[in-house]
């Protein structure tokens, strides 16, 4: 065997193992997928907890809630710059004025706009005295400090009840899947299968 086909040899098993080195990490992404959807299924399954003003924000993290109030919507927020199935427009975030004098933000949910910055906001009110069901999430980077501006640290993205209107309209749950991790895995392990048999079958031509 000539030195340049054991070079050659040399860098298909190197590049086979690198794929099966991120083959194997993929699988292992799967893995932690699959544990963190079962973790929240298991929290989105127990019954909605009551937000009020001394509940921490680990334990409404990722967790159904309930909470009754009044809306206030001379204080209401447009988060601009969302899209919902490819169209433009903006999510409505409107205080809630709980018993007990705090306030949370509510995630009403999506309106359409063209230049997804504009939209008049008078026309998605909803009734001032609700009862809100919706996720607790932790308020995205860039959109202020909401224990500075008096409200609970955390936001509810409603879910319940739905608009008379259809809108606004209701983020959907989010989709606990499997994402691309199987797929990619396999098309590594593909690769790493390929490299060695190539070289194989083209040092054997050689011959």
């Amino acid at each position: 065997m000539q030195r340049r086909d054991i070079a050659l040899m040399i860098v298909a098993v190197l590049i086979a193992a690198g794929c099966v080195r991120l083959g194997i990490w993929q699988v292992r992404r799967l893995e932690q997928r699959r544990a963190r959807n079962a973790l929240l299924a298991a929290r989105w399954a127990l019954p909605p907890l009551e937000a009020r003003r001394t509940i921490s924000v680990d334990s409404v993290r990722e967790r159904r809630v309930i909470v009754h109030g009044v809306f206030d919507f001379s204080a209401e927020q447009a988060w601009r710059g969302r899209s919902f199935e490819g169209t433009p427009g903006v999510m409505l975030v409107t205080p809630l004025r709980l018993a007990d004098g705090s306030a949370v933000l509510v995630d009403r949910g999506w309106v359409p706009s063209p230049d997804a910055y504009h939209v008049d906001q008078a026309q998605y009110r909803e009734p001032d005295t609700a009862t809100v069901i919706g996720l607790g999430m932790i308020p995205p980077r860039g959109r202020g400090d909401v224990s500075t501006a008096g409200y609970l640290p955390f936001v509810i993205q409603m879910e319940k009840p739905d608009p008379a209107r259809g809108l606004p309209r209701r983020w959907p749950a989010p989709v606990l899947d499997d994402g691309p991790h199987l797929s990619y895995a396999i098309q590594w392990f593909s690769f790493a299968m390929i490299a060695l048999v190539g070289t194989a079958a083209l040092l054997r031509s050689r011959k």
